[in-house]
């Protein structure tokens, strides 16, 4: 694939511009290693549950709020966990994908969301996605980043676009929001939304369009809602540290300690005095 081209030449389809097998376990580990040394735990809340093995192989779109920079590591971890047998594809700012290629060769196609001409050939590409058997298409569906309790939730018009081009399949919403709790390290949190299944209900664009941001509206307030509790329970650890507050204090205490001794013991210099 081109970086500068949102679709491959000629006419093969996206996905012949192959996802390279061997990239992707190399790239999640890296994820996974930023992750732990940014944030204390990746959890996912226990409630409202999508099943996602009914889904089978039918398309799926996941569409999120865009909260932070982290969010593609976090949703990168979540289709490991969830979804480890997918096809999974993002689209990306064509620019980024001109200086990064290699992105295209773990899942990630051109945009460019600043033109009429860049929102149709990102339904040419997306749609093209999902006509493959076992796609996610990951969308970060509400464009600039925002804070997570900023109401109301609005989506870009792409996703109501795509929804009416999609023959079936099932459309997800996922919350997600980074608060800091009890550790020095912040959570990421995750919360999946009602799912929508495209078979439902036929309607234009813009009914999807108000339809899918009240479930991802509803997915951020029961997430928010999760977050002030602060209670680990309520979530599954997708990802942990290993390492607790307490133990991080011990650590840094012994540390200080043993430079303390250390200093302690060293010889004094002689200073020679002239008189």
């Amino acid at each position: 694939m081109r970086p500068s081209s949102v679709l491959p030449p000629s006419s093969q389809s996206l996905v012949q511009a192959e996802i390279a097998p061997v990239s992707m376990p190399a790239f999640r580990r890296l994820g996974e290693d930023q992750l732990a040394r940014h944030f204390h735990a990746v959890r996912l809340s226990r409630a409202q549950r999508p099943d996602l093995t009914a889904a089978r192989e039918r398309p799926l779109v996941v569409y999120l709020n865009r909260s932070s920079w982290w969010d593609p590591l976090a949703c990168l971890r979540l289709a490991g966990h969830l979804l480890p047998n997918r096809r999974h594809y993002a689209p990306i700012d064509q620019a980024t994908l001109a200086r990064h290629p290699l992105l295209a060769r773990i899942g990630f196609f051109a945009v460019d969301p600043a033109s009429a001409r860049g929102a149709r050939r990102f339904l040419e590409a997306a749609t093209r996605v999902l006509d493959q058997p076992g796609a996610t298409l990951w969308l970060t569906a509400g464009g600039a980043l925002a804070d997570p309790r900023e109401r109301p939730v609005k989506l870009q018009a792409g996703l109501g676009h795509l929804a009416v081009r999609m023959r079936h399949g099932v459309l997800l919403p996922l919350a997600l929001e980074y608060p800091t709790w009890n550790e020095p390290l912040p959570e990421a949190l995750a919360r999946f939304g009602e799912e929508v299944a495209v078979e439902e209900a036929g309607m234009r664009a813009h009914g999807w369009s108000e339809v899918l941001a009240a479930r991802l509206e509803d997915a951020q307030d029961a997430l928010a809602a999760e977050a002030v509790t602060r209670d680990a329970a309520r979530f599954e650890e997708v990802q942990g540290t290993g390492k607790r507050a307490g133990s991080a204090l011990q650590d840094t205490w012994q540390r200080l300690r043993d430079a303390l001794l250390t200093r302690q013991r060293r010889p004094m210099r002689r200073v020679d005095s002239d008189g």
